[in-house]
This record gives C-alpha cells, sequence and structure tokens, in this order.
C-alpha cells in the first residue's frame, strides 16, 4: 500500500515515485498551491499539490488536520529558501500526483504539538489514541521497544532460557495487596494476580532450567505514585549456580549493553558499590543519588551535653540521630525559602528545621547567624563548622529526632535541594547497594526487608534466630541516579534455613505449609543455589527518556487511582456474571452505610 515511511523520504529519493500513507499533521492554502505535512510514525514528509493535476487538487481542499491519507507523488528538492535543515525530510517534497482520502477525522480533542504538561493528564488518558500520535509518546515507546529487545539480546547471548510463568495463581505475601481473581469452577475460591514471578523462577531453578528471564506483567494493589502503576512489567531473571559476584557483573554488562545501544551513553566498569549502612548514613536513603554532591554528617557526639533538650534528647538516644547537611552557598536562601523547606521536611515527620548561617568564618561565632547558636558553646559550634567543611557564604541545616524521620526528612531535603540549586552533575550515576539488613522490626514484630526468600549472609545464619536485628541478607539493589531499577538477592535454597526465616516472619510451620507448601517440598528433592534480580522496565524506560512519571512511557496507563479513562475500567458487571461466580455485592444507601475501613461496597 505504500513505498516509504513518510519519515524516510530524503535526498537520495529525488526523482523517485513513492507512495505515502498516514495523518494530516498541517495543511496549508498558499494561494493555489496547498502543502499537506503528512506524518506517520517515523515523521513528516511535506506534500504539495498545484492545480494542475485537478482531481488531487480538488480532494486537497477538502483535506483536514488528522484526514487519514494515501499519496503518489515525486520526490523534488525544495525550492532554494525553503528548506528546513531541522527536519530530517526537510530538504525534498513530494509533488502530489494521486490522492486518495480512506478516512476523515473531525476535529481532534487536543493539538498533537503540545508538551506533556499544556493538557491535563485525565484528558491526554481519555483520548490516549490520539496522545500516543504525539512524536514524543511515540518516541517513548519506540525505546522502550529498542530496550525490551537489548534486554532480550543480551541474556540471549549469555544462555538464559525466556520462559513465561502463570498469571493465574495462589495468592502469597509479597509486601502488597493482592488482585483477586474469583474462579467460576471452584465456587468460594479465588485466584491471585502474581505480585512478581519470585516463586515460579525459583522453581525453575529446582527443575533444571539453570538461566531464566521473562519480560513479564504483574499486578499489584496499592496506593499508587508517580513511579508505581497498579499493573507494571518488570525484568525478570534468576540464575543457578551463580554468587551475587557474578550476576552483579552479569547485570552490569546487560545495563551497559543497554545504554550503549539505545542511547549511546557508557556507563562505568564496575559500578561502585556502597553498604546499606553507608548509604543510610551518608545520604538518609538506600537508593542514593550520586549526581548531588550534598551528603549528610552526624553531629550527634558532639550535641550531647548542649543546654538543648532538641538537640541533646536525640543526641542521647540509641535510637536517635542529629545531622548536619551543609549547603554551599546556602545563605542565599531567603527567610520564606527556609521557612517553605521546614515545611517539606514536616512531609517526612520531622518537628523543625534549624540552620546556621555562615557569613564569616574567620570571625568564629561572631561569623554566624542563627536562632540556635544561644544554646551551643563554644567547642561544639567549631566542632561542626570543621566536621561539616563549612566555608563563608554557606548554610548549614540540622535534624535531630529518632534516626528514621533523620534520615528520612534530610535524605528528602537533600534531593530537593540538589534540584532545587542547580547541583545535580551531568550524566548517569549507576550504584550497587549493598549487604542490607534480614529484617526490620515494625514496632510489632519482625518483617522482611525484602522478602521472605532472601539469604542471609552465611556468616550470620546463626544469628537467624539468636540476634535478628543484626542479621545480614545477601541481597543487591541497583540504583541509578536516585532511583532503584532493579532488586534482587541470592536466594535460600536449604529448607532449614527458610523454616527458620518463617519463623522470625511470624510464619507458623501450618501457615507455611498452606502457602508455600509446595516451595517447602520442592526444597527436599536437590535444590540448587540460586539468586536473581527483577528490573522495573517502565521505570528504567522513564528515566532513560527523562520521562516525568512511567505512565508517559506505558501506552495505556492508569490514573493515580487506578482506573482506566478510555475503557472506563474499572466497570460494573452483570447481575448474571456476578451469579456465575456466585458473588453478591453489598451497596451502601449513603455515606453513614460506608464502614469504618471507608469501602463502599462488599460482597
Amino acid at each position: 500500500m505504500r513505498s516509504h515511511y513518510c519519515g524516510q523520504i530524503n535526498e537520495s529519493n529525488i526523482d523517485e515515485t513513492v507512495t505515502l500513507c498516514g495523518w494530516v499533521h498541517r495543511r496549508r492554502d498558499h494561494g493555489g498551491v496547498i502543502f499537506i505535512d503528512l506524518r506517520d510514525r517515523e515523521g513528516i514528509s511535506q506534500v504539495v499539490f498545484d492545480p494542475d493535476t485537478v482531481e488531487a487538487f480538488a480532494l486537497a481542499e477538502s483535506v483536514r488536520n488528522e484526514f487519514v491519507l494515501k499519496v503518489v507523488g515525486r520526490v523534488r528538492k525544495r525550492p532554494e529558501g525553503t528548506e528546513n535543515p531541522d527536519m530530517p525530510t526537510g530538504m525534498v517534497e513530494v509533488l502530489g500526483k494521486e490522492l486518495e482520502i480512506f478516512n476523515r477525522a473531525e476535529t481532534p480533542p487536543f493539538m498533537l504539538d503540545i508538551e506533556d504538561d499544556e493538557v491535563s493528564e485525565e484528558h491526554r488518558l481519555r483520548y490516549r489514541y490520539i496522545d500516543l500520535r504525539r512524536p514524543t509518546m511515540f518516541r517513548r515507546l519506540k525505546l522502550r521497544s529498542e530496550v525490551a529487545r537489548t534486554l532480550r539480546n543480551s541474556l540471549d547471548k549469555k544462555g538464559f532460557l525466556e520462559i513465561e510463568t502463570p498469571v493465574l495463581t495462589a495468592a502469597t505475601p509479597e509486601g502488597a495487596r493482592d488482585y483477586l481473581v474469583p474462579s467460576r469452577t471452584h465456587p468460594g475460591q479465588f485466584f491471585a494476580l502474581p505480585q512478581s514471578p519470585q516463586l515460579f523462577k525459583q522453581l525453575l531453578m529446582m527443575s533444571g532450567m539453570d538461566r531464566y528471564y521473562q519480560i513479564v506483567r504483574c499486578f499489584r494493589d496499592e496506593d499508587l505514585r508517580a513511579d508505581r502503576q497498579p499493573e507494571f512489567t518488570q525484568l525478570d531473571i534468576e540464575a543457578s549456580f551463580m554468587d551475587e559476584e557474578e550476576l552483579m557483573s552479569l547485570m552490569e554488562d546487560m545495563m551497559r549493553d543497554i545504554f550503549a545501544h539505545v542511547l549511546e551513553a557508557p556507563l562505568p566498569k564496575p559500578f561502585p558499590r556502597m553498604p546499606y549502612a553507608e548509604a543510610m548514613q551518608r545520604f538518609g536513603s538506600d537508593k542514593p543519588d550520586l549526581r548531588i554532591p550534598l551528603e549528610l554528617v552526624d553531629v550527634a557526639d558532639l550535641m550531647q551535653n548542649v543546654d538543648f533538650k532538641v538537640f541533646a534528647g536525640p543526641a542521647k538516644d540509641p535510637n536517635g540521630r542529629v545531622t548536619a547537611l551543609r549547603l554551599p552557598k546556602g545563605n542565599e536562601l531567603s527567610r520564606k525559602e527556609i521557612d517553605d523547606y521546614t515545611k517539606y521536611v514536616g512531609i517526612y515527620g520531622a518537628k523543625g528545621l534549624a540552620y546556621i548561617k555562615v557569613n564569616e568564618l574567620a570571625k568564629g561565632r561572631d561569623g554566624l547567624q542563627s536562632p540556635i547558636l544561644k544554646f551551643l558553646p563554644d567547642e561544639t559550634v567549631d566542632g561542626i563548622m570543621q566536621r561539616t567543611g563549612a566555608e563563608d557564604g554557606d548554610l548549614v541545616f540540622f535534624g535531630a529526632d529518632k534516626a528514621n524521620i533523620v534520615s528520612e526528612a534530610l535524605g528528602a531535603l537533600r534531593v530537593k535541594l540538589g534540584h532545587d540549586r542547580g547541583l545535580l552533575e551531568h550524566g548517569w550515576k549507576p550504584l550497587w547497594v549493598v549487604d542490607f539488613p534480614m529484617f526490620e522490626h515494625d514496632g510489632k514484630r519482625w518483617t522482611a526487608l525484602h522478602h521472605p526468600f532472601t539469604a542471609p549472609k552465611e556468616s550470620d545464619i546463626d544469628k537467624l534466630e539468636s540476634d535478628p536485628g543484626n542479621c545480614l541478607s545477601r541481597a543487591y539493589d541497583m540504583v541509578l541516579n536516585g532511583t532503584e531499577v532493579g532488586g534482587g538477592s541470592q536466594r535460600i535454597y536449604r529448607a532449614d534455613v527458610q523454616a527458620t526465616v518463617f519463623r522470625q516472619l511470624g510464619i507458623s510451620d501450618e501457615e507455611a505449609r498452606e502457602k508455600f507448601g509446595f516451595l517447602l517440598d520442592a526444597l527436599k528433592y536437590g535444590c540448587p543455589p540460586h539468586g536473581g534480580i527483577a528490573f522495573g522496565l517502565d521505570r528504567l524506560v522513564m528515566l532513560m527518556t527523562g520521562a516525568a512519571s512511567i505512565r508517559e512511557v506505558m501506552a495505556f496507563p492508569k490514573t493515580q487511582t487506578a482506573a482506566c479513562l478510555l475503557t472506563n475500567a474499572p466497570s460494573d458487571v452483570s447481575d448474571a456474571q456476578l451469579r456465575e461466580l456466585g458473588i453478591k455485592l453489598r451497596k451502601p444507601k449513603s455515606n453513614a452505610d460506608v464502614d469504618e475501613q471507608g469501602e463502599s461496597a462488599g460482597v
């Protein structure tokens, strides 16, 4: 039907007769000569119709934006002075000889040359098929396709097999709510959509598949953020007889392949590594953005004896933390800006944001400015200035509270200051974060920091029951420019160790047998040492394209409320369908009928 894509016509095609198909991007009538910019996914070609071709010219007069056309014409060089060097096709045009209108179009709900934020996201999602016509959206989805192809090629060359795992499976505790699917053939019972293929890929290792990967759809019924969706895509990987050093090295090679082939951007070799404890201490985050040259500095030892309980209390508390954050040239901040940052850290539980402005360091206390100086002795002030490396014109922020609140609040402030003050270094900064704690305590019980199948360090296996809080895992996260793009671990492959971990997590033998009996049985029949990792494909492509959220790199995403505006999903179903499933809906008559969990309907 066509000989070329619109975006592929160039000077090598001059004097050729070509057939193009696409959408009308723009039509211009220049007093007897009609110009049509014809667009397809590869770009735009300028087509010219003059009155000499009577029938085609008459049709061209009726053409409007987004009409779907077929054009036959001769490629010629554009007249001198009308060239457009910014377009791949800008040196040539097509003199139209034949024109066929496949379909007429109503005026679209928005123009296609808009930026993402020029039209509300809701409007764009409601008319997603129009939104996807925008060149920006096409480039993002094309890059996503190139990333997926490069991933497959890289893993295929390393001997990995692409194997599919079930979408209808049993509910398992993965840290988020499951999406449940009622079974018609098993009344009263439910499938769950997988939060990840974790157990199946481990079973594939026990089956002798040795190396597995899958680009797989996963589902989590959780509150959404810019980088979260109820359904998302991940690259899932597992390998037998491969320790973390080998696997991490292999994943680095794969990531370097992607960036070299898709973006022509080099990544370092090897990636730097950082223990979890160091990342939290220096950056207040287990996914630090290394492009920002700001670090947290602990000053609790300098604050223990000050006459200021806001600092002295956390400084003396084993679970507390007092931290300083130096902002170069921070004296430029206005009082309003400092107040705004104080409100910002309040989002993370911080009760305030103390600071010291460094006007002239050589004058000692007299060269500093702060409401808290009167509470701090000279030796404390001198120690803070020396430890933070403060210079004239700097501003030093302080956080003092429970360690987790300080780390989260000052870590977030560090990132915000980096963006607001233009401190981000150029380029890509990958990082492996390693040596994660095996468990974390939620105030009531131990929970798995990653998941229940993560292996402990060999040297810490004996601590699983005696000292779980100091037990480290064989987990590893890949962080890129402050975003976790992949997380994995070596897996537990001994039944006794798995049983011990379940007990520490409060999972009884009976519950473990009910939920994971198939896995526990499989461990008995010769399980190899194995480990794996999963990469968030949507999140990776979001970073690579510079998009603001993963919704901008998915063809048909959901909204922040997990709804599809295009198809009006989720939607009601008929009473007949519900009867088949043995389900009866309970709908409240008024707000007063909504139960205390806030649910508006039940089964």
